[in-house]
C-alpha cells in the first residue's frame, strides 16, 4: 500500500469517483501554492458539462485540494511552505468569492449600504485571523473570522426593495457567508468558520462597525487579544477601509513603548492553555501528546516569535510580519535570538507542523494529538519517515524538549525563589525602621542608618504609596534584589559610594514606577538590574540619563551594548529608513531621532564606563553621531516644507565650537551656522523655514526627550544677523565685517551636514580667511587678549579649586594660543588651517618652531589631563569641572609659560 493509500480521508474521496484520481495526479504535477483557483474551479462541472453552484463547486474543489496536497506531501514533492500558502491562499480565494455572491444576493434584496456620514457605499471587511491571517493554514483547520463594516447607515432600496441598517445588513450577508463556508452537504465543507475572536466574543454581534471596533479595543481590549490581532489580515474590503481599519489596530497591538509587560501576560495565557490540555490528557490518555498546545509544541513557537511582536513592534515596524517563521528568522539580524537557536527552532516548526498535518491527513479531521489506534500510529510514523512509533515518539519528544527550554528561558517566571522578597517584606514598612536599618547593616552597608532614612523616604513618597498592589509587590521585589548588589558592587569598585547608588537606583525606581513595562523588564531579566546598579555607581550622569529615558533599559539586555562598533554609515541608513518609514508623522519621525540619538549615546557611554574608549576616541564617535543626526533631521525637516521649490535643498549646516573641533561631550549644545547656494527668489524665505524647523526639532521636548540645544550666536552678525545666511554673504562678511574673535571660531569650524559641494565651498571660504596676512604688530594679538579677559570676567570662579576650563592656565587658555598661533602663521604655513585638533596643532607650531617644542609637549599633555579630567567629573555628574590645584598645579605652570611667552 501507498503511503497516500494509508489516508482513509484520501481513499474515500478517491475512490467515490473514477474520475478524481486522475484529476489529483493532474494537478500533482506541479506546485500547489501558486495554483489558479478561478480556472480549478470553474473546472468543476456536472456531468453534462454545466457550472455547478459556488457552495458545491467550491466544496468539491477543496476535497481536491487537499487531497493533492497530502499526494505531494507524502510523496516528497511539497514542503510546508506550499502546503499551509496553498491552503492559505485557498482559504482567500473561498472567502471572496462567496463574499462578493453573497453581497450582490443581499445589495439585489436590500440595496447598497451607505455610510451615514460620508454617503460612500458600503463593504464588508473579512478579517482572516490566527494561522490563516499568519498565512500558514492547516489542511484540516478551521478558520477564525472578523466581519467589520466601516460605517452606520442605511442601505438604498429601490423599488421592490426592503432597506435595512447597515449593521443589520452585514449581521445577515455575515450569517449567509458562514453558511455559505461551513455548512456539511453531501459534498462536505469549504471551512469550518470560527467567530470567536470578534469583539466580545461569541456574545457580541457578529460584524462591527469601525467605530465599535475602536471603542472596544480602547475600553475593553484585553492582553490576550492583543496576541490574536497581531496576525488579523483582511481578506475582503475598499483598501481605505483596510488602511482605517489598520490604523486602530496597530496602537493597541503594537505599543510605542518597550512592552515587556507582554511577557507576564503571555505566560498567564500559556498557563491556562496548558492547564486545559493537562485536564483533557488526563481525562483521554489515549489523547496525549498534543503536538499543538503540549508542552514544547507548535503554539510555544508561536508565543516566542510573538513576544519580540509584542514587546518591540510598536518601536520597530519590521517585527510586525503575521507569520511565524518570517518573523523567527529576523530574530537574529535584530540580535533577539541566535541565528543558532532560530534555526533549531524554525526546524522544530517544520517538523511539528509536518506532524500536525500527518495526523490530520487519517481523516481529515481538525486533530493535533496522536491517534489512539496503534495502526494510525504505525501509519503516521511511516508518513513522518520514522520506522517505527518508538523512534517518532523519541523524536518529538527531542523537538518539544528543545522548544520547552527556550521557552522556559523567556517566560519562566523570574520572581519565583526570590527569598528576599519574600522575607524582606518588613523592610518596605516605613514605620518599621529599625528593621530596615538592621537590614542594611547585614548587608554591610557602610552608614545603615542613612541608607535606611533613605529608603523610608522612598516608600513615603505619595508616588509610590498610590501604585496598584502589583506594581508594589514588583518594586518590593526589585528593592529587595538590589540592596545586595549594590553592596557587592561598592566592594568591588574604587569610586562611588554605596549611598549614592543607593539614591541613584531609589530615583529611578520612583520614576518609574507607575510604568509597568519597566517594571516587568528588570524583573524578567534580573541580569539588567545588575548593570543598571553598575553604571549608576560609575557615573552619577549616566544614573540620571537613564531616569530620564528609562527606554535605554532594552540596550542592557544583553552584551551588544558593549561590543557595538559605532558605524555611523550604517547607523545612517538605518536612522534614515525609519523615518521614510514615519514618514508624515511629525510626532513620530522626532521621537525617532531622539530614541536612536539617546541608544547611540548609552551604547557610547557603557563602552566608556567599562575603559574601552579614550577620550579623545569618545568625542570622535559623538560628533560622528551628532553629524549623523543633524543631518536626517535636515533632510526630515525638509519634507514637511509644503513650499519648497526642489527635492534636494541646497542648504548646509556649518559646525563651530565643540561639534567643529570634534570635542563633543555628552551634554554639549551644538554651536552651528546655516549657509545656503541657490539663486531661486523664494530660496532665502524657504531655508530660513527650514533653519527655524531644524532648530524646533533639535530643542523640543517630546515625550522621548530632547536632542540638542543649539546655539547660532556665531552667524554673521549675530543675534541681529539672518539666520540663513548665501555663502557669497558669508564670504563678503568673513572678508569685510568680521571680528577677530570670529576668525577665532573659524579655526574649529568645518561642514557638518546638508549639501556637501556648499561645504566645499565654506572650506575654501573658511583656509582663505584663516590664510590672511596678519602683521605682527597688528590688531590681532591685543584683540585675543581683550577676548580672554572678557570671558575670565564673565565667569569668575571664587572659589578654591582651580577650573580646568576658565582659570589660567586651563584649556581655554590653550584653546586661544592655538587660535592665536593659526590666524598669526597660516599665511606662511597653510596646513595650521587643517581642523586636526588642539593637540596635533600644539605638536606642529612646535615641530615648526613657531613655539618652544617642549613647551609645546607640555601644553598638549596637559589639554589632554584636563579633558579626561573634565570627562571623569561630568560622570560624576558635577556641572563645574573643578579640582583641587596641587592635581593639575604642574600643567597649570606649563600653559601660563606657554601664555607668557607669547603674550608678554
Amino acid at each position: 500500500m501507498s503511503l497516500t493509500d494509508a489516508s482513509r480521508y484520501y481513499q474515500r474521496w478517491t475512490s467515490a469517483d473514477s474520475t478524481r484520481p486522475a484529476k489529483v495526479a493532474a494537478l500533482a504535477q506541479s506546485p500547489l501554492h501558486e495554483l489558479d483557483f478561478a480556472a480549478c474551479l470553474a473546472a468543476e462541472t456536472d456531468a453534462s458539462g454545466q457550472p455547478l453552484p459556488l457552495g458545491r463547486a467550491m466544496r468539491r474543489l477543496r476535497n481536491l485540494l487537499v487531497c493533492t496536497i497530502i499526494r505531494r506531501d507524502l510523496d516528497g514533492q511539497a514542503d510546508l511552505h506550499e502546503v499551509v500558502t496553498a491552503m492559505t491562499r485557498f482559504a482567500d480565494f473561498a472567502v471572496q468569492a462567496h463574499c462578493a455572491d453573497v453581497y450582490g444576493e443581499m445589495t439585489a434584496a436590500h440595496g447598497v449600504p451607505v455610510s451615514a456620514e460620508t454617503g460612500d457605499t458600503q463593504e464588508l471587511m473579512v478579517l482572516a485571523m490566527g494561522k490563516h491571517g499568519g498565512a500558514e493554514l492547516n489542511v484540516s483547520s478551521d478558520i477564525d473570522l472578523i466581519f467589520v463594516y466601516p460605517d452606520d447607515g442605511e442601505t438604498q432600496a429601490g423599488p421592490g426593495q426592503r432597506s435595512l441598517s447597515n449593521h443589520e445588513f452585514f449581521i445577515r450577508m455575515g450569517k449567509k457567508l458562514i453558511a455559505a463556508l461551513a455548512e456539511i452537504t453531501e459534498d462536505g465543507f469549504t471551512f469550518r468558520v470560527d467567530m470567536a475572536l470578534r469583539p466580545n466574543g461569541n456574545s457580541g454581534p457578529l460584524a462591527a462597525s469601525l467605530g465599535m471596533v475602536e471603542q472596544y479595543l480602547i475600553v475593553q481590549g484585553r492582553e490576550w487579544e492583543r496576541y490574536a490581532w497581531v496576525k488579523a489580515r483582511a481578506v475582503t474590503g475598499k483598501p481605505a477601509d483596510i488602511a482605517a481599519l489598520e490604523a486602530i489596530v496597530r496602537p493597541f497591538v503594537f505599543r510605542r513603548y518597550l512592552d515587556f509587560g507582554v511577557i507576564d501576560a503571555i505566560r498567564n495565557m500559556h498557563a491556562q492553555i496548558r492547564a486545559e490540555v493537562n485536564r483533557q490528557e488526563r481525562l483521554h490518555p489515549d489523547r496525549s501528546n498534543n503536538v499543538k498546545l503540549g508542552r514544547g509544541g507548535i503554539r510555544e513557537i508561536e508565543f516566542l516569535a510573538q513576544v519580540f511582536q509584542l514587546i518591540r513592534g510598536g518601536r520597530d515596524s519590521t517585527l510586525r510580519d503575521r507569520s511565524t517563521r518570517a518573523t523567527l528568522r529576523l530574530l537574529p539580524e535584530k540580535g533577539l535570538l541566535s541565528a543558532d537557536i532560530v534555526e533549531q527552532l524554525l526546524d522544530s516548526y517544520t517538523f511539528l507542523r509536518n506532524l500536525e498535518h500527518r495526523l490530520q491527513y487519517i481523516d481529515d479531521g481538525q486533530t493535533h494529538t496522536l491517534p489512539p489506534s496503534d495502526a494510525d500510529r504505525d501509519v503516521v510514523a511511516r508518513w513522518m519517515g520514522m520506522p517505527d512509533v518508538p523512534e517518532l515518539l523519541a523524536e518529538l519528544a527531542r523537538h518539544r524538549a528543545f522548544v520547552a527550554a527556550q521557552f522556559d528561558a523567556i517566560f519562566a517566571d523570574k520572581s519565583e525563589g526570590e527569598a528576599d522578597a519574600e522575607t524582606n517584606v518588613e523592610c518596605t514598612d516605613p514605620d518599621n525602621r529599625e528593621a530596615i536599618e538592621a537590614r542594611f547593616a547585614a548587608l554591610g552597608y557602610d552608614d545603615p542608618a542613612s541608607a535606611a532614612q533613605r529608603l523610608i523616604a522612598t516608600w513615603q513618597a505619595p508616588k509610590l504609596q498610590s501604585l496598584p498592589e502589583a506594581s508594589r509587590q514588583r518594586l518590593v521585589s526589585l528593592v529587595n534584589m538590589a540592596l545586595p548588589l549594590i553592596a557587592t558592587t561598592a566592594e568591588q569598585s574604587s569610586i562611588g559610594s554605596q549611598l549614592v547608588t543607593l539614591g541613584c537606583l531609589l530615583d529611578f525606581l520612583e520614576a518609574i514606577a507607575r510604568r509597568s513595562a519597566y517594571l516587568s523588564l528588570l524583573t524578567e531579566y534580573p541580569h539588567t538590574l545588575e548593570r543598571v546598579i553598575r553604571m549608576m555607581h560609575a557615573s552619577g550622569w549616566a544614573a540620571k540619563f537613564l531616569t530620564r529615558h528609562p527606554i535605554l533599559l532594552d540596550e542592557l539586555l544583553d552584551d551588544r551594548i558593549h561590543n557595538a562598533v559605532f558605524n555611523p554609515v550604517t547607523l545612517a541608513a538605518e536612522l534614515d529608513e525609519q523615518l521614510r518609514l514615519a514618514a508624515g508623522d511629525t510626532e513620530r519621525q522626532m521621537d525617532i531621532l531622539r530614541e536612536v540619538h539617546h541608544a547611540q549615546l548609552f551604547h557610547l557611554l557603557a563602552q566608556d564606563l567599562a575603559g574601552d574608549l579614550t577620550v579623545e576616541k569618545l568625542a570622535d564617535h559623538l560628533s560622528a553621531l551628532a553629524d549623523v543626526i543633524v543631518a536626517a533631521t535636515i533632510q526630515a525637516v525638509w519634507q514637511t516644507v509644503a513650499t519648497r521649490h526642489r527635492d534636494v535643498p541646497r542648504f548646509a549646516v556649518i559646525a563651530y565650537g565643540k561639534l567643529g573641533g570634534k570635542e563633543l561631550g555628552y551634554v554639549s549644545d551644538l554651536d552651528v551656522i546655516f549657509l545656503f547656494d541657490d539663486d531661486d527668489q523664494d530660496a532665502p524665505a524657504q531655508y530660513a523655514k527650514l533653519a527655524q524647523r531644524f532648530i524646533t526639532w533639535m530643542t523640543s521636548h517630546t515625550s522621548a526627550g530632547i536632542l540638542f540645544d543649539i546655539d547660532i550666536a556665531l552667524r554673521p552678525d549675530g543675534a541681529s544677523g539672518m539666520l540663513v545666511s548665501s555663502v557669497q554673504a558669508f564670504e563678503r562678511y568673513q572678508d569685510s565685517s568680521a571680528w577677530i574673535w570670529e576668525h577665532q571660531a573659524l579655526t574649529r569650524a568645518r561642514f557638518c551636514a546638508g549639501d556637501a559641494a556648499i561645504g566645499e565651498q565654506f572650506e575654501q571660504i573658511r583656509c582663505k580667511v584663516l590664510r590672511k596676512e596678519r602683521p605682527a604688530d597688528g590688531p590681532l594679538k591685543p584683540e585675543v587678549l581683550n577676548m580672554r579677559k572678557r570671558m575670565a570676567d564673565a565667569k569668575p570662579n571664587r572659589s578654591d579649586l582651580f577650573d580646568l576650563k576658565q582659570d589660567a592656565g586651563g584649556m581655554i587658555d590653550i584653546e586661544f594660543i592655538v587660535q592665536y598661533l593659526v590666524l598669526q602663521h597660516a599665511s606662511t604655513y597653510s596646513q595650521l588651517t587643517g581642523n586636526v585638533g588642539n593637540i596635533a596643532l600644539l605638536k606642529m607650531c612646535g615641530e615648526l618652531g613657531l613655539i618652544d617644542e617642549e613647551l609645546a609637549a607640555h601644553a598638549a599633555n596637559a589639554y589632554r589631563a584636563y579633558r579626561k579630567l573634565q570627562h571623569q567629573l561630568r560622570l560624576q555628574g558635577q556641572e563645574n569641572a573643578r579640582v583641587d590645584p596641587d592635581r593639575v598645579s604642574m600643567h597649570a605652570q606649563h600653559v601660563i609659560a606657554l601664555w607668557n611667552t607669547l603674550f608678554h
